[in-house]
């Protein structure tokens, strides 16, 4: 069934052949193709192990977003190689042959397609989630570095990214940005997609608008291209995103049909930037300013990966990848000043404006309640010190005259024993057995004046956490985490303002005059 991409329209449920994530922790999540197949060596169907248990697809699929799902119990030790050599030998033995009717090879089909449902473990858990580009970036396969969700939102919403735009990716890698991309400029797909959209106004907005949201992904590695081709696809995106592979610096973002790319906004995660910056312009002419600033012998020599940058061109017409009837926006990602440098350099020759550079320095902060005080003791998530001087001392005086009282004790017992010993030794006569009871009912009264000790506060403690509402209670404070997976990067943006002719002056003059 043709359906819409899971990240563009989850549904409510899990399904079979979907794209479904894994979270254990915060940012630990499994991302997982959802399969009822019995193909599989667990009779469980199709098993995610993981280090808080395992989770059969089973379990997984028809299940709400977001539900808690439990660990199951699996014979993970079934799939060792000492088992299948058992089994063969089984086999061999011939153990399942068939009989003349053939009904046990019937039934050993049937009990090799059932699937056994599994047990739930004692414990272990996790959550099931929809797919989206912040979750994705989080679990997808690293085959390059990835742009990350602080750069990139902030990227699409500086670059004034709106349903129906269409994009220049230039430098795939592991396709983070790309998903990203495609939720941001998604209004629908085309006529001639494999996918179907259930929403009705979705449908009439696609009728209604004739230029659809795409994104051109271009990447020079072709096997890291192929791999991206199948992800996509995997994911019901392939009709929204063309992946070429290419080497941009020399062969430029045109494709074969003339109405593409047509592009709005560009982004170039690339070596060398400026290099490819001579490929998106509006006329032949800028290309020829920025021959001036590419073969400057100051600079070093940046030749792209396959270095094929400075391949000479056969001469053809030329075709501008950028929509004519629009302002282009463009942003450039560098991890390195140098590469800022000559890249605003080059855009200055293009006559790019509004040129600048943002860099993203994102923290996490952890926001909680800090409850400190001694009356915290044993309550997890507490500190159980002094929140006080008063609180100190108090403490202390506690401790030390428990402490006097105990040994005092001791020693008055200690002087009891000695004077016992005196008197038989002496020949005298012991006191009697009610005698010794009534000086230990006397020891115990003196330490019933004395404060709690641990044990007394403890179980005080939690017999008040009946009645405390501990999410009210404490200060509110904030901290910043330690670690947030980003990394550096500089951001430089600019705007191509559309051409502007004799006929377009007259026309405006004679609209607005």
């Amino acid at each position: 069934m043709n359906t819409t991409s899971p990240f563009l329209d989850p549904c409510t449920h899990s399904a079979a052949g979907s794209l479904g994530v894994l979270q254990l922790k915060r940012d630990h999540l499994i991302p997982a193709i959802l399969s009822a197949s019995t193909d599989s060596d667990y009779p469980e169907g199709k098993v995610e192990n993981t280090r808080f248990g395992s989770y059969p697809h089973s379990t997984l699929i028809n299940q709400p977003w977001g539900t808690q799902i439990l660990a199951s119990v699996v014979d993970t030790g079934s799939r060792s190689s000492r088992s299948k050599k058992r089994k063969r030998e089984k086999k061999d033995d011939g153990d399942d042959t068939p009989g003349a009717d053939g009904s046990a090879s019937a039934d050993a089909e049937e009990a090799r397609t059932a699937l056994v449902k599994a047990a739930t473990a004692s414990s272990g858990f996790a959550h099931l989630v929809p797919p989206t580009p912040e979750t994705w970036t989080l679990c997808l396969p690293h085959r390059t570095q990835v742009v990350y969700t602080p750069d990139y939102s902030y990227i699409l919403q500086r670059l004034r990214v709106r349903p129906g735009d269409r994009i220049i990716e230039a430098g795939a890698g592991s396709g983070s940005f790309t998903h990203a991309a495609v939720r941001a400029v998604y209004n629908g797909y085309p006529t001639n997609s494999n996918h179907q959209d259930d929403d009705e106004s979705v449908v009439k907005r696609r009728k209604d608008n004739k230029k659809q949201g795409r994104v051109y992904s271009f990447e020079y590695h072709a096997p890291r291209a192929e791999t991206l081709k199948k992800e996509l696809a995997s994911h019901g995106l392939d009709g929204l995103v063309t992946v070429t592979n290419r080497d941009v610096y020399g062969d430029g973002f045109c494709l074969d049909n003339e109405d593409e790319p047509n592009a709005d906004v560009v982004f170039l995660d690339l070596p060398a930037p400026w290099q490819a910056l001579k490929h998106l312009t509006r006329s032949p002419a800028s290309t020829a300013v920025l021959k001036s600033v590419a073969s400057d012998p100051s600079t070093p020599n940046d030749d792209p990966p396959n270095g094929a940058s400075e391949q000479t061109q056969p001469s053809k017409p030329f075709r501008s990848p950028l929509n004519p009837k629009r302002t282009v926006r463009i942003c450039t990602f560098s991890p390195c000043i140098e590469q800022v440098t000559r890249t605003v350099s080059a855009l200055r020759s293009l006559g790019w404006l509004e040129i600048g550079m943002a860099e993203i320095q994102a923290k996490r902060l952890e926001v909680r309640r800090e409850r400190v005080g001694l009356q915290e003791e044993g309550l997890r998530g507490a500190n159980p010190t002094a929140a006080t001087v008063h609180e100190a001392v108090k403490r202390l005086r506690d401790v030390e005259g428990r402490a006097k009282v105990f040994h005092g004790l001791q020693k008055e017992k200690q002087e009891q024993v000695m004077r016992r010993a005196e008197a038989i030794k002496r020949g005298e006569k012991v006191p009697p057995a009610d005698g010794e009871d009534a000086g230990t009912v006397r020891m115990k009264d003196k330490i019933e004046g004395l404060p709690p000790s641990k044990h007394d506060r403890l179980e005080r403690a939690k017999k008040d956490l009946e009645t405390r509402a501990l999410f009210k209670e404490g200060r509110l404070v904030h901290r910043t985490e330690p670690e947030i997976k980003t990394h550096t990067s500089y951001l430089v943006f600019a705007v191509l303002p559309r051409e502007w002719s004799k006929q377009d002056e007259a026309r405006a003059r004679e609209t607005w005059e």
